[in-house]
């Protein structure tokens, strides 16, 4: 079995809103730190944690983040 890897557009998103990490951290009460690791796919975010952002960030949590072969 191929192992997938889950990429996401957070960065993009959070340009187009004009936010830092700290702000949008902050929006979904996390650390900077935790928005940076998912943007850099160190870190695979909660359902709950992915909602959260998806909706912070005026998207949808398919938007963000897709599974890649």
């Amino acid at each position: 079995m191929t192992e997938k890897i889950l990429s996401n557009s957070l960065k993009v998103h959070r340009a187009m809103k004009d936010l830092t990490q700290e702000e949008l951290a902050e929006m979904v009460s996390v650390t900077r730190k935790t928005i940076n690791t998912i943007e850099n796919r160190k870190y695979i975010p909660s359902t709950y944690l992915a909602l959260k952002l998806a909706q912070a960030l005026d998207t949808s949590v398919e938007e963000l983040f897709q599974i890649e072969p």
